[in-house]
């Protein structure tokens, strides 16, 4: 199994998120905030990090520090010897991710032709895209896990989404597609852009 370092973790940690906290950082790469915060600052006299204070305070990745987060991944994949086995896995998720598409739009519009949204006042509706999201969970699953074992910092992907599910049957809504939470659809793209960064793929170049 591969074992990231730590700068490649807290650089990729800011490519998934975008904004955050060093100490959200930290919970969120699974690394103690001391280690997180000497990455921060050493990153940020690279020129690879930029702090930005005031109301809503948070790091983020510079250009340059999303290229050299790029040259780390690409080194990782390479020594790995792991490329076609990740290759094949991305496109096992990519093919999921179409139908991944289809239930978060039928969760939030009940009516895709005349653009009726959905309240979510019928439960037989709403249970049913529930389930269709469990029986996508039940194929990323074996996904996540293979990709966990080849690699040490996916290894989280499938608990997080166990508990996103778990919570989401428990009948607390925002658990499906809520943004500013670990939601299923926020873990799904995280993981889906891991893959795409750590491939080299665009994404707007990526196939549908």
């Amino acid at each position: 199994m591969v074992q990231s370092p730590q700068d490649l973790l807290v650089l990729q940690g800011l490519r998934l998120k975008g904004f955050i906290q060093a100490a959200s950082l930290a919970e969120f790469v699974d690394l103690p905030v001391d280690a997180v915060d000497g990455v921060l600052q050493q990153s940020l006299a690279a020129g690879w990090t930029q702090f930005r204070d005031g109301s809503r305070s948070g790091w983020s990745l510079t250009a340059e520090g999303r290229k050299e987060n790029d040259r780390m991944l690409a080194d990782e994949l390479d020594s790995s010897q792991r490329r076609s086995d990740l290759e094949a896995r991305y496109r096992d998720f990519l093919d999921l991710n179409r139908r991944m598409l289809d239930v978060c739009t039928r969760w939030q519009v009940k009516d895709v032709e005349n653009q009726v949204l959905n309240d979510h006042e019928d439960e037989a509706y709403d249970s049913d895209i529930i389930g269709r999201l469990g029986e996508i969970d039940s194929e990323v699953q074996p996904i996540c896990a293979e990709l966990g074992r080849w690699f040490h910092r996916f290894s989280g992907y499938g608990p997080r989404f166990a508990t996103a599910l778990e919570n989401l049957r428990a009948g607390d809504r925002d658990w499906f597609t809520k943004p500013t939470i670990d939601s299923y659809h926020t873990v799904w793209f995280e993981l889906h852009e891991d893959l795409l960064v750590t491939l080299g793929i665009d994404r707007a170049s990526e196939r549908v």
